[in-house]
């Protein structure tokens, strides 16, 4: 990868408090009316068109698209935070979002200062919603130059988005160069194939189908520019990683408020218990008590890193390798945490809601199954060694699309 600085990213400072409490009550209302059908949405496995226009009608797309744009300006600690709401409620749509975040980011991070403006209004006039096509450990993409521009041939798996998306973010290196640029691909591209084939044990809402290029055209005009090394640049991988962990907690935090109201609803008590209830059962509040616990804790150190991530952004071209490393760090470390807690509560969540919970119309199995799965993107393992060699001996992993 070439060096080439960046002389500006369109975020600046922190959010907030009424920013925060703005979005908050928007997140809460659409998680309110993806909770209202996700079991039988997750069942019917279709695309989600429905629910990306909740999305887009409630202003959620353009939250992190510049005010001086038409976008509302918003900061990544309260993306993060409606990326953890969403999640309660629907994981798949939620992954969709965070994704989207992620992707649309991209004209920050990759696009030179003068071409950003451009972008940056066509996402929000044509309300985009952003998929991708990136997946860095499939076979690999090959972009032929031709004329002034270039002709992409190959596949992608797992190209979250892609099935709903107005535009698919994809990243592939020039043959015979060796230089990796970051485009844009319409979803109606001739010579794109959009193969529905996302049909998994979670998240089966996140469009996450596999793409195949055949000869698709790409202008210069779709080019964001280079993905380079340059440090502000490559904080767009722990953006990543810092979503994965919001909606992990998220969906943590969906399973024990399900979790809660099914115990509850249980009116009588195990044959041994001296207490009324389950609910009333010290066994039962010990196991809730832990979950709730270590839960809190998690989110608690998400809505730290969320903020440290905007303030370090605000740095733009002026952020170092030794910031860049210190930040992606600490959010493994955050990763490697709301993995274990969102698997784990996900599955000691039924301990306390007894066997009746496992029937299939009660849905108490769609967070286990949504963070089970999500949970896999990368191994958590590798965090654990991110963050040990780290501490131990200040190494830092080299620069990827995971690290």
């Amino acid at each position: 990868m070439t060096v080439t600085a960046l002389p500006r990213v369109p975020y600046t400072g922190t959010a907030r408090d009424a920013e925060l409490e703005h979005w908050r009550a928007v997140a809460r209302r659409v998680a309110d009316a993806l909770a209202a059908d996700a079991l039988a949405r997750d069942r019917a496995n279709a695309q989600p068109f429905a629910e990306v226009r909740l999305l887009r009608e409630a202003g959620l797309l353009d939250l992190l698209a510049p005010a001086e744009f038409g976008g509302a300006g918003g900061h990544f600690e309260t993306a993060f935070e409606v990326i953890r709401i969403l999640a309660a409620a629907d994981g798949s749509i939620s992954q969709l979002l965070a994704y989207h975040y992620i992707n649309q980011s991209s004209i920050a991070f990759y696009a030179p200062a003068e071409a950003q403006a451009a972008w940056w209004r066509r996402t929000v006039e044509e309300r985009w919603l952003w998929g991708d096509s990136v997946n860095p450990v499939d076979p690999a993409l090959v972009l032929t130059r031709e004329g002034a521009g270039y002709r992409l041939n190959g596949a992608k798996r797992f190209s979250t988005g892609s099935g709903v998306g107005e535009v698919i973010v994809v990243n592939a290196q020039v043959e015979g160069t060796g230089e990796l640029l970051a485009f844009v691909v319409p979803r109606d591209a001739q010579g794109l194939e959009i193969v529905d084939d996302w049909d998994y044990l979670g998240q089966r809402l996140s469009a996450s189908n596999s793409l195949v290029y055949r000869n698709v055209r790409i202008e210069p005009a779709d080019v964001l520019g280079p993905v380079t090394d340059e440090p502000v640049s490559t904080l767009l991988t722990p953006g990543i990683q810092l979503a994965f962990a919001n909606f992990y907690v998220g969906i943590a935090q969906g399973a024990l408020e399900r979790g809660k109201q099914i115990l509850l609803g249980r009116k009588n008590a195990w044959f041994l218990s001296a207490a009324e209830t389950y609910s009333q059962d010290p066994v039962f509040q010990r196991t809730v008590g832990e979950l709730k616990a270590r839960t809190a804790a998690v989110a608690a150190l998400a809505e730290k890193l969320g903020r440290r991530f905007d303030a370090l952004l605000s740095l733009a071209g002026a952020v170092t390798q030794p910031q860049r490393a210190e930040l992606a760090v600490a959010i493994a470390e955050l990763k490697v945490v709301a993995t274990e807690a969102g698997v784990e509560v996900a599955n000691r969540v039924f301990e306390v809601t007894g066997s009746s919970s496992t029937q299939s119309g009660v849905g108490l199995d769609l967070f286990w199954r949504n963070v089970r799965t999500h949970s896999l993107h990368d191994p958590v393992d590798y965090k654990k060694i991110e963050v040990g060699a780290y501490f131990l001996r200040g190494e830092s992993q080299p620069l990827s699309l995971y690290t």
